[in-house]
């Protein structure tokens, strides 16, 4: 008896641990994954350092991976939850969507059903925003930046309206292709999403 007894509570032990250790999940596409970067210069990467800095000692785990879509998020996102059981998701996808000329509909079901999941999993859920470029035209480009604060109100989740605001169409802080924010952007990024973010970290 006291062996199972002794069994419990190291199980109980390992969950508390294991609980405690949640961080971020951040779940995205070539931005988040940094693309055309040392892995270190990345905003996540900065992320992470930012996170230490003010005290918040879980990881970040970094689960994005270029080209990706909305719907390769909303079929990758089960397994990660269960993997990592994170305490905040971050959905930064809908660019490679866009690209695709994938409808805002489908984009919105897409992050709709990973906004679903996070939450039904106990995380706390943070939509970073994106927008397509103006030559794809005024009412494709309108509908699609639409789908975030629609789902933002949704849910009722925090919201980065645009996730790129001060580095998109600007030659200095993108990269060659110009569609990746380059090194000197990726501190800019942070600072876009980190006082939406902040208020959702729980210090260990």
């Amino acid at each position: 008896m006291r062996g199972w007894l002794k069994l419990g509570v190291l199980a109980l032990l390992l969950w508390a641990q294991g609980a405690s250790a949640a961080g971020v999940l951040l779940v995205g596409d070539s931005i988040s994954a940094g693309l055309g970067l040392d892995t270190r210069q990345g905003w996540v990467a900065l992320l992470q350092t930012r996170m230490r800095e003010e005290g918040f000692q879980q990881p970040v785990v970094n689960a994005s991976i270029s080209g990706d879509t909305s719907a390769g998020g909303l079929s990758r996102l089960p397994a990660l939850l269960r993997q990592h059981a994170p305490e905040v998701v971050v959905i930064e996808l809908g660019g490679n969507d866009g690209l695709r000329g994938q409808t805002p509909a489908q984009l919105q079901q897409n992050l709709a059903g990973m906004v679903e999941q996070s939450q039904r999993s106990g995380a706390r859920v943070l939509l970073l925003g994106m927008r397509l470029p103006p030559n794809y035209g005024k009412r494709y480009t309108t509908a699609f930046a639409e789908v975030y604060p629609a789902l933002a109100k949704q849910y009722d989740v925090p919201l980065v309206p645009f996730f790129l605001e001060g580095a998109a169409g600007i030659p200095s802080m993108m990269q060659a292709d110009g569609i990746h924010p380059a090194a000197n952007a990726q501190p800019l990024l942070l600072d876009n999403v980190w006082p939406t973010l902040k208020p959702l970290l729980k210090k260990s």
